[in-house]
């Protein structure tokens, strides 16, 4: 990292927020603003899908792999829930009301080792990262097909997307097509790449090392919903 690097990282640790209302401070992790909007960030192109061959497949440390089509997950328990996100990036936005299925219905389809402690989570194009089991267990953990009672736009991860509101949003992948079983945790692709491997937002778990360059408008500049 050069000098206007380091320059550019210590001003985004010092950067002043807008204020937040005393009631929802609790909600907003420290150097978090606020937003009502729905910033679309991603690497790569959006992916478009012929649904008649769209697969979800399961596999890893199991029994026997399995492999879903959209109605298989949609013929899956659904649920609702309402939560609160936050994007390394800077943007936090509150009450995100989500529906599908919760991730803890696909540990009835297969049989998992009682080895495995962690999950890679793999999606188009190329895109991977890794959460650990335990935190995928809990009523707010989705495979999201829908958002504010709408199906999820394209830009936003559809057909299906994790969502993991008690991490960093890039550990809620869009465009999931693989979760992978493991005994051993691996990094993905933002953790192989400088980024915190378990992302608490409360904790500010952004980075694994230095602080990398974020700039402290970088989502403003983006694509909304």
């Amino acid at each position: 990292m050069n000098g206007k690097q380091h320059e550019k990282a210590a001003r985004i640790q010092k950067m002043k927020l807008p204020p937040v209302a005393p009631a929802l401070a609790h909600r907003l992790p420290p150097g978090q603003v606020l937003t009502e909007r729905f910033p679309i960030l991603h690497e790569g192109d959006v992916p478009a899908y012929d649904m008649s061959t769209w697969t979800l497949r399961l596999f890893g440390a199991v029994e026997q792999e399995v492999t879903l089509t959209y109605d298989d997950v949609m013929a899956l328990a659904q649920s609702k829930m309402v939560c609160d996100i936050h994007c390394v990036t800077r943007w936090s936005r509150f009450d995100n009301e989500w529906e599908g299925v919760r991730f803890r219905e696909l540990l009835k389809l297969v049989n998992v080792s009682p080895d495995v402690k962690h999950v890679m989570i793999h999606a188009d194009y190329d895109y991977d990262t890794n959460v650990p089991l335990a935190d995928l267990l809990g009523d707010d953990i989705l495979l999201a097909h829908a958002f504010g009672g709408e199906p999820l736009h394209a830009k936003h991860g559809w057909p299906l997307r994790l969502v993991v509101p008690h991490l960093y949003f890039w550990k809620s992948a869009k465009w999931i097509r693989g979760i992978e079983f493991m005994t051993e945790d691996r990094p993905g692709f933002w953790e192989r790449n400088g980024f915190h491997n378990y992302a608490d937002p409360f904790a500010e778990q952004r980075f694994s090392g230095e602080a990398l360059p974020i700039p402290e408008d970088e989502w403003e500049k983006k694509e909304f919903d």
